[in-house]
């Protein structure tokens, strides 16, 4: 029995036009990323779902969320999107470099991913990386459209893994750091809910490490954070920190160094709770090119002496 033909009305720009919907939850978000008018985004799906003879999108909220006929074109729309991506960025791979792009967490990026990258270097292969920083939601969302090949950071929660593999690498946890000689750091007997009449730096909300911190403060009693900054940035709360009297809540990789060269210090807080895997995401139904499949080995062999650590 022959296969029934892809009914010839479906587009391409119906195809990316939902996907960009899809991820950003709005038709006029989309539609900038796009650069197309709202109006035009709106028909385009209207006609998708036409096509189709389904409903794509709940419109009942404020925000756009995916319907189960929704969810499940979803599934094979953005394969079938990365898949022609990857066969067309596969025709000038002959006329220059190879680019293996990677999702990067700020963890990674301070961390692991510089000597991760050297080591892929030396090997001299006709390729190179490019770093891709940004809050996990969205690397997650490039990693299922096929704009990164991979996605370094902590684990995010198993909703969002649908489609997607998960390799450990190693365990970290967050920390709470401040300038050299500031004045917690003198405490006898230190207690978190100290923390309270200092400025504090916090994750966003859509940070992986948001809710360890905020179920950390709560058991702790602290439930009044003074003049809260929301950050993700590691160049700001860096600086800002050294600064400051300003308490900074963060994952360990984006500062082990810095407190190794004494740059910053640790509160005596006991973050064990919020230990949590560190590893490299993928998609499930595509496979790594030779030169991405050297950048993990790479990245692979530096986080093993962080877990020996």
């Amino acid at each position: 029995m022959a296969k029934r033909p892809i009914d010839p009305r479906v587009k391409l720009r119906h195809i990316a036009c939902f996907l960009e919907v899809a991820r950003l939850k709005s038709v006029v978000k989309a539609a900038d990323a796009l650069n197309m008018s709202q109006p035009a985004a709106s028909k385009t799906i209207q006609e998708l779902e036409e096509i189709l003879g389904v409903s794509l999108f709940d419109r009942s909220r404020r925000n756009l969320f995916l319907t189960p006929s929704g969810e499940l074109f979803q599934r094979y729309a953005s394969t079938s999107f990365t898949a022609l991506r990857q066969g067309i960025d596969s025709l000038g791979s002959a006329q220059a470099d190879e680019i293996v792009k990677v999702g990067a967490l700020p963890t990674v990026s301070a961390r692991i991913l510089p000597p991760s990258v050297q080591r892929f270097s030396e090997q001299h292969l006709p390729a190179r990386a490019r770093i891709i920083t940004g809050p996990n939601a969205y690397l997650l969302s490039l990693l299922r459209m096929g704009d990164v090949d991979l996605v370094i950071g902590r684990m995010a929660d198993p909703d969002a893994m649908t489609g997607l593999a998960f390799e450990h690498l190693y365990s970290e946890k967050v920390v709470f750091v401040v300038r050299p000689g500031h004045p917690l750091l003198g405490v006898k007997h230190f207690e978190l809910a100290m923390i309270e009449p200092y400025q504090t730096l916090m994750p966003t909300p859509d940070s992986v490490i948001r809710p360890f911190v905020q179920r950390l403060l709560l058991a702790h009693g602290v439930s009044n954070v003074r003049d809260e900054i929301e950050t993700v940035s590691n160049a700001f709360g860096r600086s800002f920190t050294r600064y400051s009297d300003a308490i900074w809540i963060i994952s360990e990789g984006v500062v082990a160094e810095d407190v190794a060269d004494g740059q910053l210090a640790l509160l005596p807080v006991d973050t064990a709770e919020t230990l949590g895997p560190v590893g490299l995401t993928t998609r499930t139904d595509t496979s790594q090119s030779f030169a991405a499949q050297a950048l993990i080995q790479s990245i692979r062999d530096v986080a093993a002496g962080f877990e020996r650590s």
